[in-house]
């Protein structure tokens, strides 16, 4: 389909998918219902457990909560479109589905990337700044930063979704990706994109970018403040409950940082990279803070023998 007359095209949009050996279409298949089934799952008990575990009400799990729903949420935006796309060998989705799926991956992706940098400065404060942490990691400032992540990604989602969409589309409704997102998008406009493209590497640039600094700067903190705890057992204590988070932050930055800041990369290899944060990542997230957190596997052992502490009435 050529460029008309600079208006957009409203139908359906075919997403394209990434490539693959055909005689693996069942383990895919396989792989991506069982990590979306595991994703769900396993975030559903990070919620149970931490609420009904009392000792659990911190501040480290609070956020751990957004971060559980955030996963499910990214996961039900992606996974379901990349299965029909395996199962059907089509994966159409509306104008207006691939809008809504566009903006809903970008409010939590930006809304995640806040979260990690909130996290990191809470185990900052507990671990650098321990007899402080209960004035500065209050019940209200904790409220106050998971709600400024999820509004941050909100202002992040409503200035890239209007921006993308406002463009024609009539050069074709292939989107070469596994979904909506802005790279892709840009190759179909029939218009101007550099004020798109800008847009694009100043918000990644500012935000990703921003972020992981941020986290790096808080850890370099972190571990010097580890390694000048005395004990052994002290040290490994504290990294503990670090290193879980910091090896999220690792498999989520990475390929988010390397599609975002290389647009033009082949689009096979930025749909693979996509789905580590899309559908690998929600699914490592339990799986992590479970094995290395002994305070979730215990409260994980009390929920499967049905026995959780209740907490005392106020």
């Amino acid at each position: 389909m050529e460029c008309g007359n600079g208006t957009s095209v409203l139908e359906n949009f075919e997403l394209l998918g990434f490539s693959y050996p055909k005689d693996l279409k069942s383990l895919l298949l396989f792989f991506f219902v069982l990590m979306y089934a595991l994703s769900l799952t396993g975030n559903s008990l990070i919620l149970l457990v931490v609420s009904l575990e009392c000792r659990l009400h911190k501040p480290m799990y609070w956020f751990l909560c957004h971060l559980s729903v955030l996963d499910m949420m990214v996961s039900s935006v992606v996974v379901p479109k990349l299965i029909q796309w395996l199962v059907m060998g089509s994966g159409v989705i509306s104008y207006a589905g691939c809008a809504c799926q566009f903006f809903f991956f970008h409010l939590v992706g930006c809304t995640e990337c806040l979260l990690y940098t909130v996290m990191a400065f809470d185990r900052f404060v507990a671990i650098c700044k321990p007899l402080h942490y209960g004035t500065l990691m209050s019940q209200r400032v904790c409220c106050c930063l998971a709600l400024s992540t999820w509004f941050g990604g909100s202002v992040h989602s409503v200035i890239q979704t209007p921006l993308t969409f406002r463009l024609p589309y009539g050069r074709g409704v292939l989107v070469p990706y596994i979904f909506c997102d802005v790279p892709a998008m840009l190759k179909l406009a029939c218009a101007d994109t550099a004020l798109n493209e800008t847009v694009m590497q100043v918000d990644v640039e500012i935000v990703a970018v921003t972020c992981f600094i941020l986290i790096l700067t808080s850890y370099v903190y972190i571990i010097s403040a580890i390694l000048r705890i005395p004990s052994s057992q002290g040290r490994h204590r504290a990294f503990s409950t670090c290193s879980a988070h910091i090896t999220l932050v690792l498999i989520y930055y990475v390929p988010v940082v390397y599609n975002y800041l290389r647009p033009a990369s082949q689009e096979s290899l930025g749909g693979v990279v996509a789905m580590v944060y899309t559908a690998v990542t929600p699914f490592l997230n339990p799986l992590i803070y479970t094995l290395r957190n002994q305070e979730m596997k215990d409260g994980l052992w009390k929920l499967c023998r049905r026995k959780p502490k209740c907490c005392p009435p106020n």
